[in-house]
């Protein structure tokens, strides 16, 4: 074993001649840990919370979009399924159609209200279906050739529109679209083309976003915007997520930027994962200053040291000993407060992230109003080794000046002064 990490080890772990030295180093190393599990803890949630807000998002979400440049809807969708459809990593491609209407409903208890239309290929439903909480995701014609719809669970309860259950037919609404109601001011003798839909289920994503979303099948959306033919334009499904971005730089470099666009889910929901990821870094800034301030408690308690083994450090000189390697010493010493610290809260944080992932010991206040019960927790191993590294790091850089002051001990003085 080197020399100088033997004798830091002894430094570090020998009885004191002052004993708030151990106080003062068990302090720090104490604040390490702290710091260190609290990081992982807090940011492991934040992660969950990430992750479950993404899972819900790309749930009506795709994870690649393509769609105009210029807004005008996509024209050729055949051919640009095809190419979408050859793209390495892409499992599904379908069309979609988009726009506001005015859902009707008779006799239920809330007014009609401005929505957004969704048609999508019933064919492809693995591309555009949430999860229901009532109902099925049906857009077909059932046998009185009437097509279904699917409304957010929110907005069916609140308008009363609800699909068939316990003998209980399903609810009839209207979609009334922008087009058609410009067509009717402009015609005050033409009676407004209302189109009916059977509620046939209600999906359960929660959010702003999602409250006034509606879904169709995409040839009545067609119909209902007069879009002729064209669609508004194309979702795909990966076989892996992350693989979005790599996915929209292929497909930009084979369709012109002129006339198509390239979005990843992330795209889509830009400001708000910018805003979560803001956050989790100002989180961590925050708690890292539990880290920072053991930082300085080592510098104290090694100076500390220092000053107590002044007789020592002045005999190893005497010896031999280099002005580098007693500074080495002292490096030494605090690279272990910082292992110590360091593994012990690593053990913690990882200890108790776990076991609220696997065994979900606190739970989430008002759980009946999330679709979670516990508070999620997703372990990044790059969140642990950055931890690990800057929380180490801190320890040897509160070192150095304890180090230098060290090995500017001249030995015949230390000797004198403790004689």
């Amino acid at each position: 074993m080197d020399y100088r990490f033997q004798i830091a080890r002894r430094y570090l772990a020998s009885r004191r001649d002052v004993s708030l030295i151990s106080i003062i180093t068990g302090i720090s190393m104490t604040g390490v840990t702290l710091g260190v599990a609290a990081l992982i803890v807090v940011l492991s949630v934040m992660n969950g919370f990430y992750d479950v807000v993404r899972d819900l998002l790309v749930s009506l979400d795709p994870h690649v979009r393509v769609v105009n440049a210029e807004g005008g809807g996509v024209a050729n969708a055949d051919s640009l399924l095809r190419l979408a459809r050859e793209t390495e990593h892409v499992t599904a491609a379908a069309p979609y159609v988009e726009g506001k209407a005015l859902l009707l409903t008779r006799g239920g208890s809330g007014a009609n209200r401005v929505v957004r239309v969704r048609g999508v290929d019933p064919s492809m439903v693995q591309t555009a279906a949430p999860p229901m909480a009532m109902g099925m995701f049906d857009l077909a014609r059932d046998g009185t050739d009437t097509p279904g719809i699917v409304l957010n669970r929110t907005l069916g309860r609140r308008m009363g529109a609800l699909p068939a259950a316990g003998g209980q037919a399903a609810s009839a609404v209207g979609l009334l679209s922008a087009p058609a109601i410009e067509r009717t001011l402009t015609n005050v003798f033409a009676s407004p083309p209302i189109r009916r839909f059977d509620v046939r289920g209600l999906f359960q994503v929660q959010g702003a976003s999602e409250g006034q979303r509606v879904f169709i099948s995409l040839d009545e959306a067609q119909q209902l915007f007069r879009t002729d033919g064209r669609v508004t334009g194309i979702d795909l499904r990966l076989d892996n997520l992350e693989r979005a971005t790599a996915v929209k730089a292929a497909l930009q470099q084979k369709l012109s930027p002129d006339r198509y666009t390239v979005q990843t889910w992330y795209d889509l929901q830009k400001s708000l994962y910018d805003v979560m990821r803001l956050e989790k870094w100002g989180a961590s800034a925050i708690l890292g200053l539990i880290v920072i301030v053991a930082a300085f408690n080592i510098i104290g308690s090694l100076t500390m040291v220092v000053i107590e083994k002044r007789a020592d450090i002045g005999v190893l000189q005497a010896m031999g000993v280099s002005q580098a390697d007693v500074r080495r010493i002292f490096l030494f010493e605090g690279a272990l407060i910082g292992a110590v610290g360091t593994g012990l809260g690593l053990a913690l944080g990882l200890g108790l992230a776990f076991l609220q992932k696997y065994y979900e010991l606190v739970p989430m206040a008002q759980a009946e109003s999330f679709l979670i019960d516990a508070y999620p927790v997703s372990v990044q191993p790059l969140d642990v080794v950055l931890i690990a590294l800057v929380s180490f790091g801190l320890c040897v850089l509160a070192a150095l000046y304890p180090a230098a002051r060290a090995s500017a001990i001249e030995p015949a003085r230390a000797v004198h002064l403790d004689a």
